[in-house]
């Protein structure tokens, strides 16, 4: 058994900010737990940049139009209250980033670079050439080790364990051993990020990103909020699903059908490519099914995003990740050809239900939620490019406040309910080992994608 005042579940850029945050914050015992490396997460993935109103870029930039930009892009569905206090917070968070050390790309007078993105009305995405999150994962896990985070590497979440509406502690695997323990906390911040491999090869997300952080608190009897709302990326590569950051747009990368057009001046004239995610992924959608698609018909239908008019210089500077991608997973070099693309399950706007977005407080007294795996309802219908790194640095860091206020005031809560779930999870492990017939987890799993696409 272990026990802990606040266990952090995921290691991305929320679960990562959380734990630093509630270490920083001092008097509580810090555990980050992950079924990976640490630095391995989704937020790896996230190459564009992170959303903030610096006015580095424009001085005309604000919180406020932040705030409508978000908003908007939300389809109207967004809590107005949530996105004020994210877009207020942003900033100071994105400058705590550059304290901590994330190499950020710079402009002429050394400040902070920001570019344009998709649904923003001014360029304010803060970015790091297209490694944004990446170069933020690693700078957070540093700054988690300095402040002695201890990290659980390769646990597997099994069961979050609640009784009478107040956390008890969860139980997990430790892949290394195959020991199935109880571990205790007085505060748990739930950071499991996304659930696109309900997709299966056609997500961006890592094969880690399955919702079982999620499903734990469905089980435990927190509600889910908005699952319906999922997100797909336009620029998916067609081959794999790997994301084609919003970036290559950002730089002037052009949409192109099988007749040459930039098909974007028929749905948005205005914005072009840099329409928000949702309705460039539906244009893409409607050029392949109108006949105007590569590659033929269905799964293997594609358009292109081609930024050969970008040139050599302009590509291995601004989107190397970009290039490196598509001769890896497409063998096309794009300062010579065009890249085929296809929208890709992104993101989920849902997840589990936030109370008290100053906190990121569930409805379980010390089940906090932050990141991907929650709904917070700043995104809405649909979240903007940009706004998801700066969801996970703001809401993480509240959540680890929250977390640590919280394990200072509670006590641990029946440990012994915990211990009973660890050793009903060895009965179902054995009731498992011993099946010989039925139908398997990866059968099920392929049925499950053909399903939702």
């Amino acid at each position: 058994m272990l026990k802990f005042d606040v266990l952090v579940i995921g290691s991305g850029g929320a679960g990562m900010r959380a734990a630093l945050e509630a270490s920083r914050q001092g008097g509580v015992s810090v555990a980050l737990m992950t079924k990976m490396f640490p630095t391995r997460s989704a937020t790896g993935c996230a190459q564009g940049g992170i959303n903030g109103a610096l006015k580095n870029a424009d001085p005309n930039d604000s919180i406020e139009k932040h705030f409508f930009d978000t908003v908007k892009g939300s389809d109207y569905l967004g809590d107005q209250d949530a996105i004020e206090f994210f877009t207020a917070n942003a900033p100071d968070c994105i400058r705590e980033l550059d304290y901590f050390g994330v190499p950020f790309s710079r402009d002429k007078e050394g400040r902070i670079a920001q570019r344009p993105f998709g649904g923003a009305s001014s360029p304010r995405t803060c970015y790091s050439a297209d490694k944004t999150g990446l170069v933020i994962l690693h700078t957070l896990y540093e700054q988690c080790l300095k402040y002695n985070v201890k990290v659980l590497q390769e646990w597997y979440l099994l069961e979050l364990v609640v009784d009478q509406g107040k956390l008890c502690g969860v139980v997990a695997l430790e892949l290394k051993t195959g020991r199935i323990v109880p571990i205790i906390a007085k505060a748990v911040v739930m950071a499991t990020g996304g659930a696109g491999r309900m997709y299966w090869l056609r997500t961006t997300n890592p094969f880690a990103s399955t919702g079982d952080g999620m499903a734990a608190c469905l089980n435990a009897g927190i509600a889910l909020k908005d699952p319906e709302f999922v997100q797909f990326h336009p620029t998916g590569l067609a081959g794999t699903g790997i994301l084609m950051s919003e970036a290559s747009r950002g730089e002037g990368g052009y949409l192109i059908n099988n007749k040459g057009e930039r098909f974007m001046q028929r749905y948005a004239p205005e914005k072009m490519e840099l329409a928000t995610r949702d309705l460039v992924s539906q244009a893409i959608e409607t050029e392949i099914k109108e006949g105007r698609g590569f590659g033929g018909a269905g799964m293997s239908a594609y358009v292109q995003l081609d930024l050969r008019h970008l040139g050599r210089e302009k590509i291995l500077e601004r989107l190397p990740q970009i290039r490196e991608l598509a001769i890896a997973f497409e063998q096309v070099d794009p300062i010579e050809q065009p890249i085929p693309i296809r929208p890709s399950c992104h993101y989920s706007m849902g997840g589990i239900d936030v109370v008290d977005y100053r906190t990121c407080a569930t409805a379980v007294e010390g089940v906090f939620a932050a990141g991907e795996c929650s709904c917070i309802s700043i995104h809405g219908a649909n979240r903007l490019g940009g706004n998801s790194l700066a969801d996970i640095v703001v809401f993480g860091k509240f959540a680890g406040k929250g977390a640590q206020a919280c394990a200072l005031e509670r006590s641990f809560h029946n440990e012994g309910a915990v211990l009973e779930a660890a050793k009903a999870w060895e009965a179902k492990r054995a009731q498992a080992l011993a099946r010989t017939d039925g139908p398997t987890v990866a059968s099920i799993r392929d049925r499950l994608a053909e399903a939702m696409w």
